[in-house]
């Protein structure tokens, strides 16, 4: 039996400019319950900029490994498909990344008082900071462009 590979050949995958080594795509940003569900897809044998976690959120791995890096770069966790975690808010620091092969990851966001997550540089200074309503405003523009509603149309 071969390995199960999640199927994102629906979801158009969106990026930020000042954010290597990851992509994402919105499901929910409900500013009103303070809720911001989000797939996102970590590049192979890559890491994200250092950063922070600033609400409570559960993760299911879909596809691939998660692993977990310490701000001295010395691996911390490999969490692997059917991964399913429950986090604390202002956790340690840390950088994340794919395995051998991207990987997918459902992130569910709850709580959220404004920030989701403060990415910071090697001296643990803040340089950018991604809120609820950065995701509502990445969310109405998949909405506008067409592209939430072809994953939606899949589902069904």
């Amino acid at each position: 039996m071969s390995p199960f590979k999640f199927d994102d050949s629906h979801i158009t995958w969106r990026t930020l400019d000042w954010l290597d080594n990851i992509a994402f795509f919105v499901y929910k940003a409900d500013e009103e319950n303070r809720i911001v569900d989000v797939v996102f897809k970590f590049t192979a044998n890559k890491r994200v900029m250092l950063h922070q976690h600033r609400c409570p959120y559960n993760t299911l791995v879909m596809q691939g490994e998660l692993r977990f890096y310490r701000p001295d770069g010395s691996l911390k966790e490999i969490r692997y498909p059917g991964s399913f975690v429950s986090g604390e808010a202002d956790g340690e620091p840390h950088t994340e990344g794919g395995g051998d092969e991207d990987a997918i990851v459902f992130f569910s966001n709850r709580n959220i008082k404004d920030a989701l997550y403060e990415f910071l540089d090697e001296t643990g200074n803040t340089v950018q900071v991604l809120s609820i309503a950065d995701f509502k405003a990445q969310l109405e523009d998949q909405i506008a462009s067409g592209t939430y509603q072809r994953v939606l149309a899949k589902a069904a």
